[in-house]
Parts: C-alpha cells; sequence; structure tokens
C-alpha cells in the first residue's frame, strides 16, 4: 500500500484560504475529464428547466407552499403534502445536483494546465446564477406562483444555460482575439436572427403565464392577455426565426463559408422544424402535458443551438506550444 502523503500546516492553512489553487498544485485533469465536466453542467442547467416544467404541468408548484422550508414546520417533505409534495421537492433537491456540477465544472478548468482564467469566470457566473434563480424559485413560490416571476425564473434559467454553452465552446478554442469567419453582412443576419429567437423565447414564457397550466390546482394569477392571441403572435416569431435561419443557410451556400456555421445552422433549422411541429400538434390538441413538457426541452436545445451559430462566426486558434529546437548534430562534431 502507498503511503498516504503527509500533509504540514502551511499546506492546511493554504487549503483553507484558496482550496481551488490547492487542488490545482496537486491535479491536472485530462482533457476529456474537463470537457465531461463542463458538458455535465450544461446538460444539468437543461434538465433541472425541464424538471421545473415538470412541477408545473403537474400542478405542483405549491406542493411546499413556503421557502426555503418546505411547510413552517419541517424542511423536507411530509407524508401530508402527498404527491405534490414530493414533485415540488425534489425538484428542490436537483438544485444541489446543480451546484454540484457547477462546482465540479468549476475545479477542473481551474486544475486544467495551462491555466485559463477566462473559463473559471465562466464556471463563478454559472454558480452565482445559479445562486439567485434559486432565490429567485423561493420568491415564486412565496408570492403564490406569480406568472411573472415564473417567467422571470425561465429566463434566467435560459441565461444560465447560455454561460453554460459558451463554456463548452471555449474549451476548444485559445484565448487569443476572435477573427470573423464571414463578412460583417452575415455577422448582422446571425444578430437578428439571436435576437428574434430571444424575442421568440420571452414570448413563450408570456404564453406559458397566459395559458391554462398554471402550476397548481387551486386559483393562480395568470397574465390578463388573450391566450390565442399572444399564441399566435409566439408562432408567427417561430416563422420568423425560421426564416432567418434558411436565409442564412443560404448565404452561408453562396458565400463559401467555413463548414463549421454552415453545418451548425443546418442543425438550428432541423430543430427549429422540429420544436415547430411539437408546438402546432401540442395547440391543437389542447396542450397535453407531456406535449408541454417536449416543447420546453425543445426550447433549451433550440436556444442552445442559436447560441452556437452565433459562437461559430469566429474563431480563436489555440496557442501553440513552443518546443524547444534540437540541436543539428552536424554543428555538434568536433
Amino acid at each position: 500500500m502507498a503511503p498516504v502523503p503527509h500533509v504540514t500546516r502551511a499546506e492546511l492553512a493554504q487549503a483553507a484560504r484558496n482550496p481551488l489553487a490547492f487542488i490545482a498544485e496537486r491535479w491536472t485533469p485530462a482533457p476529456r475529464t474537463v470537457r465531461r465536466a463542463v458538458l455535465a453542467s450544461l446538460l444539468m442547467n437543461i434538465a433541472i428547466v425541464v424538471t421545473g416544467g415538470a412541477v408545473r404541468l403537474t400542478g405542483s408548484g405549491l406542493g411546499c407552499p413556503t421557502w426555503p422550508k418546505c411547510t413552517s414546520d419541517s424542511l423536507t417533505t411530509t407524508s401530508e403534502m402527498g404527491f405534490h409534495g414530493y414533485i415540488e421537492f425534489g425538484n428542490r433537491l436537483l438544485t444541489y445536483v446543480l451546484c454540484a456540477a457547477v462546482g465540479w465544472a468549476i475545479i477542473a478548468v481551474r486544475s486544467e494546465k495551462p491555466y485559463r482564467r477566462s473559463l473559471t469566470r465562466l464556471g463563478w457566473l454559472q454558480f452565482w446564477l445559479v445562486m439567485g434563480n434559486s432565490i429567485l424559485g423561493g420568491i415564486v413560490v412565496l408570492v403564490g406562483l406569480n406568472p411573472y416571476t415564473v417567467a422571470a425564473h425561465f429566463l434566467l434559467s435560459t441565461s444560465l444555460i447560455t454561460v453554460a454553452t459558451i463554456m463548452f465552446t471555449r474549451l476548444r478554442e485559445g484565448d487569443a482575439e476572435p477573427r470573423p469567419l464571414v463578412g460583417k453582412a452575415v455577422q448582422q443576419l446571425v444578430w437578428f436572427l439571436t435576437v428574434a429567437a430571444g424575442l421568440l423565447v420571452a414570448v413563450g414564457t408570456v404564453v406559458t403565464g397566459a395559458g391554462p397550466h398554471a402550476g397548481d390546482s387551486s386559483e393562480v394569477k395568470r397574465i390578463p392577455l388573450n391566450w390565442e392571441d399572444v399564441t399566435k403572435l409566439h408562432a408567427v416569431l417561430a416563422w420568423i426565426v425560421v426564416s432567418l435561419t434558411f436565409a442564412l443557410w443560404f448565404v452561408l451556400k453562396a458565400v463559401d463559408a467555413p463548414v463549421g456555421p454552415l453545418h451548425r445552422t443546418r442543425a438550428l433549422f432541423l430543430i427549429l422544424l422540429a420544436q415547430g411541429g411539437i408546438g402546432y400538434v401540442q395547440y391543437f390538441t389542447e396542450l397535453p402535458e407531456v406535449l408541454v413538457g417536449a416543447h420546453m426541452l425543445g426550447s433549451c436545445i433550440m436556444w442552445v443551438a442559436v447560441i452556437r451559430v452565433l459562437l461559430s462566426l469566429r474563431e480563436r486558434p489555440l496557442e501553440a506550444v513552443e518546443v524547444p529546437a534540437q540541436a543539428d548534430p552536424a554543428l555538434t562534431k568536433v
């Protein structure tokens, strides 16, 4: 058995002051480990949106009627809270899983060699957004599932997914200044597409706030708008995003753009078609819960695809590692 390494008092003090630096000095993860850690944080950010949707769609939004405790007398759910209590409390527990995933990603990128401050900052930004969204989730419960706070909760989750997607993309890039791969006109078209997709997501939260799935079986306040009118606006925005994506795909082919932007645009177009199909089916089948949940998942995947298209318009080459030149044997002969 290998002997246990001795840890001095100075090292213990260093670990207490800066545990991340202490770990980084003693561990260098493989690139695959770092990629898996960052990907896990991205997938957990998407998963917790879907499980949050399950809470709303099962009418369990007030399964735990208060926060941070589940009930006024218990931190956890009780048998009296029934099925809805287990659903709501289970979603709260997943927040700790998300924190662990983001924490693991921070440790992995901080320990990678060479150290890249930009990646660590993105990890910490994720962490603080998770903390903020947890507090906002508690406020959602305390105000009785007010639809405006529910919408803000979803939009902040979308911001989290954005940061996680950027972090995952940056793993394969360097820290040099980005170099554009396409012309300015194409970049502007992609920014129009990104803004339209953001509006599509935002209006989708209004559709939710005005629609029938309030999140609880009791009387819950809804956004005072005609649900069908808002849904039609949402559909119009969806067609605008689809049209812009198809136009971008055509333009990229016309200008003989690199395969990266072209492939990501094609993937976005296919995702939008699938998402639109789910949207129309759920509308004409009176919003079955399973399809609404699938549409929420599709919204997250669509947004990840949009961010990946935006990031594909530039490149940041990895810095080459200088290898010391070897002496010419012919010059070393006496």
